[in-house]
């Protein structure tokens, strides 16, 4: 069948991992010009998923460079959800590489994940736990000390405006709240790399300026972001980075200067990227408007 997927021969860990001031707390070095050393943050090549008669993914080759604020766009049903979920380990790719600092997803699970933090989707968090005890939950199912969980446990509930209802329990935080204690719950362990999937969906102004804070603070130190969105704005103000998805294959992707070109802005290229540019405006709806019903 033509474009089916073929599958990509592994290549041996040959890179080093990136310098990790993770283990010991610290923020992670960064390179001359905001990069990390070594190899990028994440290597996909030959990505593919299909789901039925319906290809999500298809063929995606990307490389993301380290300590980038980066933002992965696209309409709705492009591929965002899926290609990061293949890219964290959570989804297992029907054919394709991913790397992440040189570190094979598949091959090398165990040391990708302690090098990463995630706050995918739908995020099912223990909803029967306090904030304070899902952290406390989370970090000693990472390995570190219960006191240094308790320490960098307080300190992100303090950062993230969730001290007062560090005692209440999950099931009764807002949408604003979840979102701040699943993106406490991926910072935890100071990953090298951090992915958030539609982080600011649902979020309140107040909410999405203190997580926004929070992830350009991280970001200053030399690691990296990754985010997916479709909203354009709060990308061209956040990410220096961008690739564009859509109908599962990468449009674009690199610096926010060289995919937006010449458009006035990020939204103006991007419509012109995926073939949206005027759809909509011709269409027949003359019977719409005029404030009553016909």
């Amino acid at each position: 069948m033509a474009n089916e997927p073929e599958d990509i021969e592994r290549r041996d860990e040959s890179a080093p991992p990136h310098s990790r001031a993770a283990a010991a707390g610290g923020p992670v070095s960064a390179a001359p010009g905001g990069s990390l050393a070594g190899p990028p943050a994440v290597r996909v090549q030959g990505l593919w998923k299909r789901f039925g008669e319906q290809i999500a993914v298809n063929g995606i080759d990307l490389t993301l460079p380290a300590g980038r604020f980066i933002g992965l766009v696209g309409p709705n049903g492009a591929g965002k959800t899926t290609t990061l979920s293949m890219v964290t380990g959570l989804l297992r790719p029907d054919a394709g590489l991913v790397e992440i600092g040189g570190h094979d997803v598949w091959r090398d699970p165990v040391s990708v994940k302690s090098r990463i933090g995630v706050l995918p989707e739908g995020l099912r968090l223990f909803e029967r736990l306090s904030g304070r005890e899902l952290l406390g939950y989370i970090g000693r199912l990472r390995g570190l000390p219960g006191a240094e969980v308790d320490k960098r446990a307080g300190q992100l509930l303090d950062v993230l405006d969730l001290a007062g209802s560090r005692n209440k329990l999950v099931v009764d935080y807002s949408t604003g709240m979840r979102k701040k204690i699943g993106l406490a719950a991926a910072l935890l362990h100071n990953p090298e790399v951090l992915f958030l999937d539609e982080p600011f969906e649902g979020v309140d102004p107040v909410s999405a300026q203190t997580i926004r804070g929070v992830l350009e603070r991280y970001t200053a130190s030399g690691a990296t972001v990754i985010f997916s969105s479709h909203v354009m704005e709060l990308v061209e103000s956040l990410c220096d980075w961008v690739a564009v998805i859509a109908a599962g294959r990468i449009r674009a992707d690199g610096p926010l200067a060289e995919v937006r070109g010449a458009a006035p802005s990020l939204q103006d290229a991007f419509l012109e990227l995926v073939g949206a540019r005027g759809r909509g405006a011709d269409a027949d709806l003359d019977w719409l408007g005029g404030g009553g019903a016909r």
